[in-house]
């Protein structure tokens, strides 16, 4: 509940204090008055148990002046405006056993199903990576998925949630016990883990160190699909060569080399190659680009086309190329479209496309809630897009979606931003799931590391995920918000103690939550990820594993890759399932020509 709700009601009460009014008798502050008065209405009162319980804590608080009586009124004030709508704790179905027992039972027929394992070949392969996208992030996301259509939000599923296998994956890297997204991405995109800082290179390269890329390279899975004959995409919300995305088609010991702008000159000069340029020349035709970025392309000081004359926006390459013109003029004659806004990708007919280059933001994507709806597209825009023009390929296709702005929005300590980001993917799941099927098409959601967000504080059924904890601190007897960081942005000292967020909009959209430890950027989380699977083989996803074997499951289920032989023998499972499909057939022209024979 906005705090703006209970600004008259606080006021109304300040006054009251102030003249020494008797406020005991009014309905609508009745769970405040013995912290006002001292009084006791309880028996004119229909504040519930839980409520007397949580009244009972606040008032063990040690008495303080009017002002910060003033300050505690905040904290209850969203339960006061709930209470006053008549909203209940919790659906009353909730009250009888069988409810429960219900589901459950539910629940459990639908995973006794399970045991039929799907065994088919995949035909396509789609890999969601949520930037950052933590198990207690996911919870959260979950909650204001609820919350946003209506309900409490802890009974809501969200799409990944529904997928039938759950894993967890070790997120370290070579050198790091806490990962960063470049190390991750070489594992869950080639299959080996490497080291901080890297993409698309082996454990042998040094970040920084241009003389140890060569004979490090690793490939990944987009190219071992796109080597088989499939159609690859990547969409992503951040720049096209962003870590995540650049693990897939680069070999670079550094992560920030987007352009040869960011590279030192004795890097160029030894012949490694800046991350958008690779992007164009490791594999020349990669079927559908869309992401931001764009700035990296063009040579330095053009002006960018959507904000001409920003400084920041323009061209950084001092190689004087211009990569889109480069793509155009290659992909002239092969059905190529570039785009950079969402009016010129909707109005795309898919049929008429092979390749696709949309880069719609100079650097990264704007947050979905600060998103112009008009002119930039959503992630689920761009993945249905994506997919009409990959599915065309009857051999099928690989696809990479990162949620990459989760990450963002964690760092800089605005969870409100990050868990829209994450109920944005998984629409863009949800969205996939519809367009796909589970017999021939494997799709895994997963995380390349966490963060240090949280949520606690004892909050009550269907409390707002970005409201307060029903309590104060008993140490400084202030309140604070449910969501909270262990370190970041968010720690602020006032007048030498910590501030009161309920003098502030701790729910407006950039706010950031408070933290443990002052630093200007979030970081990081180390510990496992949760990794989602549904479709052919999805069930070798089990138990915990190492990251880098996420895409040898999904080679292995698409018969691609180093997995690819098994495929055309009589041993392996995935070969006996590859013919599976054709069994029925095989029966029924045998069976036709039985009768054919018969017959004549």
């Amino acid at each position: 509940m906005s705090l703006w709700l209970c600004q008259p009601l606080t006021e109304w009460i300040s006054e009251a204090i102030q003249r020494k009014q008797e406020v005991c008798c009014l309905p609508e502050t009745s769970m405040l008055r013995q912290i006002i008065t001292g009084c006791d209405c309880r028996q004119a009162s229909s504040t519930s148990q839980s409520d007397m319980l949580w009244l009972s804590r606040v008032t063990r608080q040690p008495r303080r002046d009017d002002n910060m009586k003033v300050t505690d009124l905040l904290i209850i004030c969203s339960c006061l405006v709930l209470g006053s709508l008549g909203k209940p704790q919790f659906p009353e179905q909730e009250k009888d056993p069988k409810f429960w027992n219900t589901w459950a039972q539910k629940t459990l027929k639908n995973a006794l199903t399970l045991q039929n394992l799907n065994t088919n070949k995949a035909k396509n392969l789609i890999l969601f990576l949520g930037d950052g996208m933590g198990v207690p992030t996911v919870t959260a996301a979950r909650i204001l998925k609820g919350q946003l259509n209506g309900q409490s939000g802890e009974e809501t599923q969200l799409e990944m949630d529904k997928f039938p296998f759950v894993s967890l994956a070790k997120t370290y890297n070579t050198n790091a016990q806490v990962p960063d997204s470049a190390g991750t991405a070489t594992a869950y995109l080639c299959g080996v883990k490497a080291n901080e800082g890297t993409v698309g290179v082996s454990a042998a390269a040094v970040r920084s160190q241009c003389n140890t890329t060569q004979g490090n390279e690793v490939t990944s899975i987009l190219k071992w699909a796109k080597d088989a004959g499939k159609s690859v995409g990547i969409v992503t919300t951040t720049r096209v060569n962003h870590a995540t995305p650049s693990a897939a088609y680069a070999h670079s010991v550094d992560r920030d080399w987007y352009s040869d702008n960011e590279m030192p000159p004795e890097a160029v000069q030894a012949g490694c190659k800046d991350i958008a340029r690779q992007l164009f020349e490791n594999i020349p035709n990669i079927d559908v680009i869309m992401g931001g970025g764009r700035k990296y392309m063009f040579p330095k000081n053009t002006s960018d086309i959507e904000y001409p004359g920003v400084a920041k926006h323009s061209g950084t390459r001092k190689d004087e190329r211009n990569l889109v013109q480069e793509w155009t003029d290659r992909m002239k004659d092969k059905k190529g479209r570039y785009v950079w806004n969402k009016k010129q990708l909707l109005s795309l007919n898919p049929n008429d496309v092979d390749h696709l280059l949309g880069l719609f933001e100079p650097g990264d994507l704007p947050y979905d809630l600060e998103r112009n709806t008009e002119t930039d597209p959503s992630l689920t825009e761009m993945v249905e897009v994506a997919i009409k023009i990959l599915r065309r390929n009857p051999s099928g296709f690989y696809l990479l979606v990162e949620g990459g702005r989760i990450d963002h929005g964690h760092h800089e300590g605005k969870a409100k931003q990050a868990l829209h980001e994450a109920v944005e993917m998984d629409r863009a799941i949800g969205r996939a799931d519809l367009m796909t099927s589970i017999h021939d098409t494997l799709t895994i959601v997963t995380a390349d590391h966490s963060h240090v967000f949280n949520f606690g504080g004892y909050t009550g059924r269907g409390n707002t995920i970005f409201g307060l904890a029903p309590m104060l601190s008993d140490i400084d007897q202030k309140p604070f918000t449910s969501i909270l960081y262990g370190n970041g942005p968010g720690y602020k000292i006032v007048k030498g103690a910590r501030e009161n967020v309920s003098t502030i909009d701790y729910q407006e959209n950039n706010y950031q939550a408070q933290s443990a430890v002052p630093l200007s950027m979030e970081t990081h989380g180390g510990e496992d990820v949760a990794v989602f699977a549904k479709g052919p083989l999805a069930h070798l996803l089990h138990g915990v594993h190492e990251q880098n074997y996420i895409p040898h499951v999904m080679a292995y289920a698409g018969c691609i890759g180093q997995n690819r032989e098994h495929c055309r023998s009589r041993s392996g499972t995935a070969s006996r399932s590859a013919t599976t499909g054709l069994y029925p057939v095989l029966s029924s022209i045998a069976t036709l020509l039985t009768v054919t024979r018969l017959l004549c």
